[in-house]
């Protein structure tokens, strides 16, 4: 089972630019990998370019390998991207409505850059989850 978010930036027309990330999106992964590795705007864009990503990691790496001998064969840390690593096409970043990302029903948490911070919605409740509590995350 995995755990889907969206990872974006939000705009200055309050549109938000976005991709998708299959695996592992609850904030005590990829919540603190946004929070601890992407924290300025040239990074977050980096990340974002890559487009849809099966896993988030805390550095962007290269092109690899996404399937392997028999299973995953990959650099561990490094973001694993449904477009550079599979060859996908149709899986560059999007730009949608930032209340409809918040409470889309196709990710369980969305993840918002807006230039200074990370904001993390859990798409089930309304309530933010603060990242920078460092006791929890």
């Amino acid at each position: 089972m995995s755990t889907r978010s969206y990872i974006g930036i939000r705009n200055t027309d309050a549109s938000v630019d976005y991709i998708y990330c299959h695996f592992d999106g609850y904030p005590e992964h990829n919540g603190v990998i946004l929070r601890d590795h992407y924290s300025n705007i040239n990074r977050v864009n980096e990340l974002l370019n890559l487009g849809d990503l099966s896993v988030l990691g805390a550095e962007l790496g290269e092109k690899q390998d996404f399937d392997g001998d028999g299973g995953f064969d990959r650099v561990k840390g490094w973001c694993l991207s449904y477009g550079r690593d599979r060859g996908e096409s149709n899986v560059s970043k999007k730009n949608g409505g930032y209340d409809e990302l918040i409470t889309s029903q196709d990710v369980d948490y969305v993840y918002i850059f807006d230039g200074d911070y990370w904001e993390c919605h859990n798409t089930s409740d309304p309530e933010l989850i603060n990242l920078y509590d460092r006791e929890k995350y």
